[in-house]
């Protein structure tokens, strides 16, 4: 069994400058992925695409595999994961290279440990999934949200539940945007990484955070610090 670890890492982020590579508490913030996924044990490879040479030096220096540069097709701001990841397994099988098992690990994801990603392929494996990535509860019932009309008036979106108690609504989850698991043949015949097949390895609120701009990045700086005390 072959397991790869593809880091994804364009140059050109828009909405923070530089983020792959930004510092977060003391080194970039692309170091604490790889050094996750290197520490697991899990994969015979861990390698970073990347479009940029001052990512993929630093890539390197932190003992990641930079074997080929990103294409400009899939280092725009229209590409998906799956366009890179598929990308990625086309290039390593033009070197004779294939991996049973892929995981997508995203380059701002300083919060995975080696334990979580041994946790995903456990779970990937023993249940057969396509593919598995971490999910968070939503902080607010999504069955009493909200949406805004003319002059700031208000209506639910779902009026039935208005009446309902918070705590007999169903919980809800979204993507904690950190890795994803993957049956490799599945998910590429499939052309898609989540699939109708595919399963959730829940995380707590402290254990992720979305970074959008410096506000998420200083909020996930702070919720670090708690994890590691």
């Amino acid at each position: 069994m072959a397991n790869l670890c593809i880091i994804p890492a364009r140059g050109g982020s828009k909405r923070i400058v530089r983020k792959n590579i930004k510092s977060f508490l003391g080194k970039p913030i692309i170091a604490y992925s790889i050094e996750a996924a290197i520490n697991s044990g899990l994969f015979d490879e861990v390698m970073v695409s990347t479009d940029d040479a001052e990512i993929a030096e630093i890539a390197i220096s932190y003992g990641a595999k930079v074997p080929f540069l990103r294409s400009d097709e899939t280092a725009n701001d229209f590409a998906t994961t799956f366009d890179v990841v598929q990308e990625v397994l086309l290039e390593y099988k033009l070197l004779n290279r294939n991996f049973e098992y892929t995981c997508c690990f995203y380059s701002c994801a300083p919060f995975v440990t080696d334990i979580k990603l041994i946790c995903g392929l456990e779970l990937l494996q023993k249940n057969n999934f396509d593919s598995v990535f971490p999910v968070m509860a939503f902080g607010f019932p999504i069955q009493r949200a909200l949406k805004m009309g003319e002059n700031n008036k208000i209506d639910p979106f779902y009026p039935e539940y208005s009446l309902t108690r918070s705590q007999d609504l169903e919980l809800t989850y979204h993507d904690a945007g950190q890795f994803y698991w993957m049956n490799t043949e599945r998910c590429l015949s499939q052309k898609k990484i989540v699939t109708d097949n595919t399963g959730a390895l829940v995380i707590s609120e402290i254990e992720g955070q979305d970074i959008d701009n410096e506000i998420d990045w200083k909020l996930a700086e702070l919720k670090y610090k708690l994890t590691q005390g």
